[in-house]
């Protein structure tokens, strides 16, 4: 277990520290899945988005209503174009498979940055490879 001040060290990026780019990661996840499904724009990130416990606790929802939408998904249904505005309000527009490969790349690159923060203090992160995640299935 991290230690509050673990958690908070700012490692000057652009995110800070280990809670704020879990925020970052999980507001981004949040972000596209309104985007995705046509909603209206899911805030970025909230000050309670930088609370351990809510990540902890709303993460794992937000993984659950990924699912329900990707499940049903068609190789057809990857190629749908979607329209969207950035946070700026810039629109664009790009197929669905695009976004969720953007979506895994983004996340990769953050827990990698994650990673190395808990080795510089020390720590022994878990395995990022994704032959790793699928040998534990």
């Amino acid at each position: 277990m991290l230690t509050s001040e673990e958690l908070n060290r700012d490692f000057q990026t652009s995110d800070k520290n280990i809670v704020g780019t879990l925020a970052h990661v999980f507001a981004a996840d949040r972000v596209w899945l309104s985007r995705v499904k046509g909603e209206p724009p899911a805030p970025f990130i909230t000050p309670e988005d930088r609370r351990l416990e809510v990540l902890q606790n709303d993460w794992p929802a937000l993984l659950q209503r990924w699912k329900l939408f990707t499940d049903p998904l068609s190789d057809q249904d990857m190629l749908a174009n979607i329209s969207y505005k950035d946070t700026k309000g810039n629109p664009y527009v790009s197929p669905l498979w695009q976004i969720l490969l953007h979506l895994v790349n983004h996340g990769t690159h953050h827990r990698g940055q994650v990673s190395g923060f808990l080795r510089a203090m020390g720590h022994t992160p878990q395995p990022l490879d994704l032959i790793a995640y699928y040998r534990s299935l």
